[in-house]
């Protein structure tokens, strides 16, 4: 049996890197996903690929940032798939700089997004899973939301708040049969690091016990248990997905 057979998943930043990983494990696992992201042409091409495999999977072009936005796909998300049991708020940005030098924009970037774009989902698709009595929602944090990093004010902010909320929803929602968790991941190989120094990057294998880099895959592992029943008692935490990192 399939660890997500029937489930219906929201996964938000799904047509890239480890939403795309996920929206392709989701899938495998039996799961009918509706990829949201604001790159639509990612976005399509992903679902077609998918579509003519087979695969039970729709796009939307969602601006997390908006929660008008947001309610309005999340109940046509219900409409064309019957349900929504899983969100995985995985969208994310990177807007960097020490702190001296960080604009009001390159905050508000990243807030809107990281941080208030998480609060708007749950919001939005939060109600539809009480309805029914049940839902996973799972939040997309980071180690550095635990450690803090050098040039990352806003991310490590917005990081830290998306470990805080389940911590809140958990006690609210648990009742209605939702359970609610982050997941940090510490570096993982995605276009993002791609942008990173190579003696950085050696720098951070070197701190990694496991002596590599997370896969996008890695990282989709720990949302597909935390989503399905074998997570039935789980709720409220943050899994660390780093390798050990050494902070």
């Amino acid at each position: 049996m399939k660890r997500l057979q029937g489930k219906v998943a929201v996964i938000t930043g799904g047509a890239s890197g480890i939403g795309e990983a996920t929206v392709r494990r989701f899938i495998a696992e039996g799961a009918a996903v509706s990829i949201w992201d604001l790159n639509e042409p990612a976005g399509r091409k992903l679902f077609i690929e998918l579509s003519t495999d087979g695969s039970r999977c729709e796009f939307r072009k969602v601006d997390v940032s908006s929660l008008a936005d947001v309610s309005a796909q999340a109940a046509a998300t219900k409409a064309a798939l019957g349900q929504i049991d899983i969100l995985i708020n995985n969208a994310g940005i990177t807007r960097d700089a020490t702190l001296l030098k960080m604009t009001e924009e390159q905050w508000d970037q990243v807030i809107d997004i990281n941080l208030k774009g998480v609060f708007n989902c749950a919001r939005g698709i939060g109600p539809i899973m009480a309805e029914k009595g049940s839902g996973v929602i799972i939040n997309t944090s980071s180690v550095v939301g635990i450690y803090g990093n050098f040039g990352q004010t806003n991310y490590v902010a917005s990081k830290s708040g998306v470990i805080g909320m389940p911590r809140v929803w958990a006690r609210e929602l648990g009742r209605k049969g939702i359970r609610v968790n982050a997941v940090a991941p510490g570096f993982i190989a995605t276009e993002m690091m791609k942008t990173v120094p190579e003696k950085i990057l050696i720098a951070l294998t070197e701190k990694t016990p496991l002596g590599r880099l997370g896969q996008p895959d890695d990282i989709a592992s720990a949302y597909v248990f935390l989503a399905s029943d074998e997570a039935a008692f789980i709720t409220g935490t943050v899994l660390s997905v780093d390798g050990g990192l050494i902070s």
